[in-house]
């Protein structure tokens, strides 16, 4: 079967183009982001190449673009007491 990466997202700010990749990733998806460094180096080029672009498999674009609306919402967000650091070895 056929199956070539198309367009999920264009992004403005690269960091948040990271995040989103990373939110993909963890929900199991092949994700490439392209352009980010472009418009790490200059922010004037963001607008002249239309962002990073997060790309995706052909048939994970509807699972991608679930799990892009969760992170909008803010359904994957860590609550502000969450605890993000090394475990503790006993």
């Amino acid at each position: 079967m056929y199956d070539d990466y198309c367009l999920l997202a264009r992004i403005m700010i690269p960091t948040d183009a990271h995040l989103m990749r990373g939110c993909l990733e963890a929900a199991g998806l092949d994700v490439i982001l392209t352009d980010d460094q472009h418009m790490q180096a200059d922010m004037l080029l963001a607008p002249a190449i239309g962002g990073a672009r997060l790309l995706v498999h052909e048939r994970d674009l509807e699972r991608a673009k679930e799990v892009l609306a969760a992170y909008e919402r803010g359904d994957l967000a860590l609550s502000d007491d969450a605890d993000v650091g090394m475990p503790v070895a006993d």
